[in-house]
């Protein structure tokens, strides 16, 4: 073989090599600085399948709408003993319509879009809307079966989350987990050990979040915010009573709805309603902001562009 020939070959296996490298998820290298951007619910669903990059960064860049995944057929990230331990943000978007129903005689424990997230792992700024789990199984959570040592922050969850044992809107089983700035507005049912927010809870914390959904069907440790809790602390946290339909949680305040519904409830404890949370006052329960105030530029930090933008239009007389 001639040596451009040669050459010539090697260029080709060099372009394909690097051709299937960029072709994985929409873009990226999954490296902090360049995270794998997930763009489509098929993006999505290959993180599942690809176990080798549950320790990369992901980024996600638009919304997901899930809902041509039905029944089972979603591959769910992390796996008890393999779990999930990168970083996925989710840029203040929102992933539509997860759904994973199956029967009792389908045994797989720990259920959610994230099965398991362990140490090291972090969840941040996503939005999961109408999420649809009907596992008859343990652990099992609106974003996350099962956070151990792990982040979740800035997230929430709405829609239907029915399960067997240690089920909550949020997280199912939480152990050593830092829970923040995140809520649940879905439905929790199961046997035993539910929560609005969280079912089962040891070690770690939750602070500045909450829960409206309803919780109901448990034979015991039933709570409107954490159904069971050993050693862990629940600080500046608050359920709806007359939603949830539960007087106690382990761990929270409980509220009325209309207390829910006023900004002094939760920024007297502390909350942030200028970068991290907003309120229709006496119309809404808080929401999480998606851009900081005074953000002008929308790459969501405040920074001296913004002030250059907010001068700018302060002399041309065009403040918004």
């Amino acid at each position: 073989m001639s040596r451009v020939k040669s050459i010539l070959i090697f260029a080709i296996v060099i372009s394909l090599v690097a051709g299937a490298a960029q072709g994985k998820y929409s873009s990226g290298t999954g490296e902090p600085n360049d995270p794998y951007r997930i763009a489509t619910a098929e993006d999505l669903n290959d993180i599942g399948n690809n176990q080798e990059d549950w320790d990369k960064h992901f980024i996600l860049v638009n919304d997901v709408n899930l809902a041509e995944y039905t029944s089972t057929q979603f591959n769910m990230i992390g796996e008890y003993g393999m779990p999930f331990t990168g970083v996925f943000d989710g840029n203040d978007h929102e992933i539509y319509n997860f759904t994973w129903v199956f029967g009792v005689s389908d045994y797989l424990d720990f259920v959610g879009m994230f099965r398991c997230v362990g140490p090291g792992g972090q969840i941040k700024n996503l939005k999961m809307e109408n999420v649809n789990i009907n596992a008859q199984r343990n652990n099992v959570g609106g974003l996350v079966g099962f956070n151990e040592g792990s982040m979740i922050n800035n997230c929430y969850s709405s829609g239907s989350i029915i399960g067997s044992g240690q089920v909550g809107g949020l997280v199912g089983l939480s152990g050593y987990g830092i829970i923040t700035n995140c809520y649940s507005t879905g439905s929790v049912g199961g046997n035993s050990t539910l929560g609005g927010l969280v079912g089962y809870r040891y070690y770690g914390t939750v602070s500045n979040c909450y829960a409206s959904g309803s919780v109901s069907g448990g034979y015991w440790y039933v709570g409107g915010l954490v159904g069971y809790d050993y050693f862990g602390t629940v600080t500046a946290s608050f359920w709806d009573i007359d939603t949830s339909g539960q007087l106690t949680s382990a761990g929270g305040t409980p509220k009325t709805t209309a207390e829910m519904q006023k900004m002094a409830t939760f920024a007297n404890a502390g909350w942030d309603f200028v970068e991290v949370w907003g309120i229709g006052e006496n119309q809404t329960y808080p929401y999480l902001l998606t851009e900081p105030a005074g953000d002008s530029n929308h790459d969501k930090k405040v920074d001296f562009v913004d002030l250059a933008i907010l001068a700018s239009h302060w002399l041309e007389g065009t403040m918004p």
